[in-house]
């Protein structure tokens, strides 16, 4: 039987808190206002082995929710419903039961599945808990909860586990990332710039709603699922699709900004990040943003420019696109402008794609699995100095009050993303310029195009050894030291 756990009921009884409360983290977005949850959004309980499910509420007519949209929502519910081995139904335990209630109690003794009453916010006494209509139902005792409080929550995990039966057994790891491991990679971008349509395409499955709608997403939805590479290798992946990323200043609810935290959240916990950009607009000020959240990240970029369909469209129609001679040209001078503005992404690949018609798709995960391999390779520290000094006498550094920047010995120190430590004569001397100046020079001879070099930097420490003051004329001696990696000292007089 499968591990899987639903959560449904109608709008605003409290199904994303009790989610957040049993996954224990916040992961969907909780508001009062109803409806903010559409898409269906997963965790798996580590404790219990079993994968839990949020779910839009059933029955929502809001006026700001396109008809459309509320149906995609409720499809997914659906899903949701088909899927899971156990089913949680919350209802309002202080509102009492409603029409709408009653109406999804019979759908759900008509589906067949093992389903519990779940009644929340049962922070009070018996006289404010609607127990006694709850029976009505007939889905058998209910389960009294508190998902803000925590009430109750442990008679819900042992009821869950009670259906799931035993836990299954599971080899131990030692938490070394192997190629057995998924993958997770992460669609961010401006709003309705095709992420969740990317999304179902790599999927092959309508799991996602889409809608011309900006910020039909709103929470980060994590989704397993397997690629057969280049090689021919099945490589699994864990693919993350996030609400579209807002500029702070143009926030205009409490939802925008939870949704914005959760896009950015979702980079720091994936391997290789796809920024979305949409083949008409260009990049924009907002992309160049995004793409600096993802490098602040230390995450590998492959840059995936959608809607490639429109521009084919655009040159087969009579006229094409002015002043661009052919599609060619457009690509070419496109991917120009877009390392003109996103210069902070050396070597990052770019791929032309169409979630519409799949034109390309595949070729981001091909590019995702050579990124995850370059990510743990080994620099050379002979050819790395040896590197490093030909891009010194290639291109000097600027001299800053009198002295040049000077490089003395690097090591690297770490992947993921890669670290170099420099020992230098002044940190300060380093200009933000420079300092890509040799990073993209470092990437371009160790061939890691895509992936973040960091320099961590190490300047003179100075010691003053003087003589007591009582002596007089006691000399004073300078002298800076470091200690390399292997252990040789590096010392200049």
């Amino acid at each position: 039987m499968s591990r899987i756990v639903a959560i449904v009921g109608r709008p605003n009884v409290g199904k994303s808190r009790l989610f957040n409360r049993l996954a224990r983290k916040r992961i969907s977005i909780v508001h009062d206002q109803p409806g903010i949850t559409r898409d269906v959004i997963s965790a798996e309980i580590a404790e219990g082995k079993y994968t839990l499910l949020d779910t839009g509420g059933l029955g929502y007519k809001g006026i700001d929710t396109p008809a459309a949209l509320t149906k995609a929502s409720e499809q997914q519910v659906e899903f949701a419903i088909a899927a899971a081995s156990l089913i949680l139904f919350v209802v309002d335990g202080l509102s009492g039961l409603s029409s709408l209630d009653e109406k999804i109690a019979m759908m759900l003794r008509k589906s067949g599945k093992k389903v519990r009453l779940v009644i929340n916010k049962a922070d009070f006494d018996d006289s404010k808990v609607a127990l006694d209509e709850a029976y009505r139902l007939g889905l058998g005792e209910p389960l009294r909860v508190s998902a803000e409080h925590g009430n109750g929550e442990e008679d819900l995990r042992a009821a869950i586990a009670e259906v799931l039966g035993p836990l299954p057994v599971v080899a131990e790891s030692d938490g070394t990332k192997t190629a057995a491991d998924p993958l997770c990679i992460c669609f961010i971008g401006r709003p309705n710039v095709g992420k969740s349509s990317l999304s179902n395409c790599l999927l092959k499955s309508d799991r996602l709603i889409v809608s011309e709608m900006p910020g039909t997403t709103r929470d980060a939805i994590e989704l397993p699922f397997d690629f057969v590479g280049r090689d021919g290798e099945t490589y699994p992946f864990r693919l993350i699709d996030t609400a579209g990323i807002k500029a702070a200043t143009k926030l205009a609810s409490p939802v925008e900004y939870f949704s914005r935290l959760r896009s950015l959240d979702a980079v720091k916990n994936t391997d290789v990040v796809f920024l979305v950009l949409d083949a008409l607009d260009g990049v924009t000020q907002q992309d160049k943003a995004i793409a600096g959240e993802a490098i602040k990240e230390g995450k590998p970029i492959v840059i995936v420019v959608n809607k490639w369909d429109l521009v084919q469209k655009g040159f087969k129609a009579q006229g094409g696109f002015k002043p661009y001679k052919n599609e060619r040209d457009y690509r070419e001078k496109y991917e120009h402008a877009l390392f003109e503005r996103l210069f902070f992404t050396p070597g990052s690949p770019v791929i032309f794609v169409s979630a519409m018609s799949g034109y390309e798709v595949d070729r981001m995960l091909n590019a995702a699995v050579k990124l995850n391999r370059t990510l743990d390779k080994r620099m050379s520290t002979a050819k790395l100095n040896q590197v490093l000094g030909h891009l010194a006498e290639r291109n000097p550094p600027a001299a800053i009050g009198g002295k040049r920047f000077r490089v003395y010995y690097a090591t690297q120190t770490g992947t993921r993303p890669f670290r170099i430590k420099l020992f230098c004569n002044r940190e300060e001397k380093l200009t933000e310029q420079y300092r890509r100046y040799l990073e993209a020079g470092v990437v371009e001879e160790f061939d890691v195009a895509g992936c973040p070099i960091y320099f961590d930097l190490v300047g003179k420490v100075k010691d003053e050894m003087r003589g007591s003051r009582g002596g007089g004329g006691a000399s004073v001696e300078h002298r800076a030291k470091w200690k390399t990696a292997e252990g040789a000292d590096v010392q200049d007089d």
